[in-house]
């Protein structure tokens, strides 16, 4: 996997059921390279920090290789990485192989894979049409959010070498796909709350769940 691109993103004000709002999900390439911290990523925007940053959403990483898709659905829309506010864009990552508490080095940065993204109405915002939440849940490729272990700088071009795998098989989609869907799959509920890297607040969520 290597680093296609590092995206920041500037405050966007946009207006939602008649009040203004902020948003940070308007993110583009930089040229410079990001520092990750434990809690977000130096110099990005972040509005919302109930939903956004913090240790177990430090940064997000999108896949580079699912742009095509998404191009040839909104083909209007001017185009460039970041277009899911992620701050990094990564080729060849892969949520149906990446299992939840792997951890990697990037660039000079170590990160454990934590959880995947959840779409809000932030990402209809930046589509021009909140139609974009239920294809991007359905298309089950949602990108993750990793923990910082080591700060350090990220620049285009890094790879992204796996450095300890995860013995919990839970993978990013498993757990983006239990959360949607209607039946919980009790296997894979053992899994989601065996691991150790999936954050207590969401293990405390699925309680319910359980049979």
């Amino acid at each position: 996997m290597k680093v296609i691109a590092t995206n920041i993103g500037k405050p966007v004000t946009f207006e939602w059921n008649g009040e203004k709002e902020q948003t940070g999900i308007f993110k583009y390439p930089t040229t410079e390279a990001l520092y990750l911290n434990k809690n977000d990523v130096k110099k990005d925007t972040v509005i919302d920090r109930v939903h956004h940053a913090g240790i177990n959403k430090a940064c997000y990483l999108f896949s580079a290789d699912h742009y095509p898709y998404w191009r040839k659905k909104y083909p209007n829309l001017s185009w460039d990485w970041g277009m899911f506010g992620e701050n990094i864009t990564v080729e060849n990552l892969n949520e149906s192989q990446i299992r939840v508490g792997n951890i990697y080095k990037i660039g000079k940065a170590i990160v454990q894979v934590s959880q995947p993204r959840e779409p809000c109405y932030k990402l209809g915002v930046r589509f021009g049409t909140q139609r974009i939440l239920k294809e991007f849940i359905n298309h089950e490729h949602p990108g993750t959010y990793v923990k910082v272990i080591k700060e350090g700088l990220v620049s285009s071009g890094d790879k992204m070498v796996l450095v300890e795998e995860s013995k919990n098989t839970l993978t990013v989609q498993q757990f983006y796909q239990l959360i949607f869907a209607k039946e919980k799959s009790q296997e894979l509920l053992k899994d989601f709350m065996d691991n150790d890297a999936v954050p207590t607040y969401k293990k405390e969520r699925f309680l319910k769940y359980i049979k």
